[in-house]
């Protein structure tokens, strides 16, 4: 009878650690992957955000997740896997030189998408549904310090100061930013900004 009770023990052990393993895997934090428009309340009332100031165009504010980046190498392209959320980013964003604006490298909203479009016809790390970011994706990524001067993790490449979304704000119509210079989130006019890819894990 003891030895039952050993081996019921043992095998009751395994299967609440391979849970527990399991469990740890798993994204905890689930962001909004579908684009939308938005209004600046809408907007301001963003969860898994910390707003330090409002402005009617938008506000300041940093992530409240605790992430855990990893950087890949896949086929020779740097992804960072963040298992807090489940998403891979591009570690590098956009960067032909051909378009550089100071240390930035920057394409129009449109211009911006059709890049996306081609990094999937060929295939980035091995994947082809690399998307730009929901604001609460773009905004998740926004720390409350600086690392490399920029309020975004230094695992990421610091080229892309200001990215875009693929989110549009109702009244402008203009597509929503993220600012990792001084941690904005507001709806950017100009034709011009920079890209840093996103797509969600299986």
């Amino acid at each position: 009878m003891r030895k039952y009770i050993i081996h019921f023990l043992i095998v009751s052990f395994v299967f609440i650690s391979m849970s527990v393993i399991h469990s740890a895997e798993e994204p905890h934090i689930t962001l909004r992957s579908s684009y939308s428009d938005l209004s600046v309340s809408q907007v301001q009332s963003m969860s898994n955000i910390f707003i330090r100031k409002k402005r009617d165009w938008g506000f300041v504010c940093h992530s409240t997740i605790s992430h855990s980046y990893n950087l890949r190498s896949i086929s020779g392209d740097k992804v960072v896997v963040d298992s807090a959320t489940g998403l891979m980013w591009h570690q590098n964003g956009f960067s032909e030189k051909s378009f550089a604006y100071g240390t930035n490298y920057i394409l129009g909203w449109d211009k911006a998408k059709e890049w996306v479009r081609n990094l999937n016809s060929r295939g980035y790390a091995g994947y082809h549904d690399w998307r730009l970011p929901t604001l609460e994706e773009a905004a998740s990524l926004l720390e409350s310090s600086k690392s490399n001067g920029l309020y975004i993790d230094h695992v990421f490449s610091k080229k892309q100061e200001w990215i875009w979304t693929g989110d549009r704000n109702t009244s402008s119509k203009a597509a929503w930013e993220v600012d990792f210079r001084y941690g904005h989130v507001l709806p950017r006019n100009s034709d011009f900004n920079c890209i840093r890819p996103v797509r969600s894990l299986k």
